[in-house]
């Protein structure tokens, strides 16, 4: 029996936060069956989801991003962009792409708030993978 393999992307702004989503996200799928991608923010990872999906070695692709008002610019926009982003992505290339992409109104960084965000990041990755396997197994009970 071959195993699924899964994508997962995670932007490297915030990594001490982000990478948590991947410790969760591989407490439910083995980590050797998930290819890990870095990329520098939440804004490349679109692109890259449709890419790897497109290559049709993953039975899905989960991105993980904390997008935060850094007061330059908006934030929910770039959020709103990115989470359309990947559910075109999904669209398009017909593998389902799951977003761990969170974008707070309100973040500080200090340690109270970094806590509190990887601890729930490691909640969104496993989130992630149930859903990741669960959508997994439908489809290929589709195919059947």
């Amino acid at each position: 029996m071959t195993h699924t393999r899964y994508a997962f992307i995670k932007a490297n702004w915030h990594s001490d936060i982000v990478d948590q989503a991947l410790e969760g996200f591989c407490e439910i799928v083995p980590r050797d069956q998930v290819d890990v991608f870095d990329v520098p923010g939440a804004f490349e990872m679109p692109l890259l989801a449709r890419d790897l999906a497109q290559t049709g070695r993953y039975g899905a692709v989960a991105c993980a991003a904390l997008v935060v008002d850094g007061g330059i610019y908006r934030h929910d926009f770039v959020a709103q962009a990115v989470v359309d982003g990947l559910m075109r992505a999904g669209m398009d290339s017909g593998v389902p792409v799951l977003s761990v992409s969170l974008t707070p109104h309100h973040y500080q960084e200090t340690e109270h708030h970094t806590a509190i965000f990887r601890e729930h990041f490691v909640k969104k990755g496993r989130e992630a993978a149930q859903a990741a396997t669960r959508i997994v197994a439908v489809r290929a009970a589709l195919k059947a």
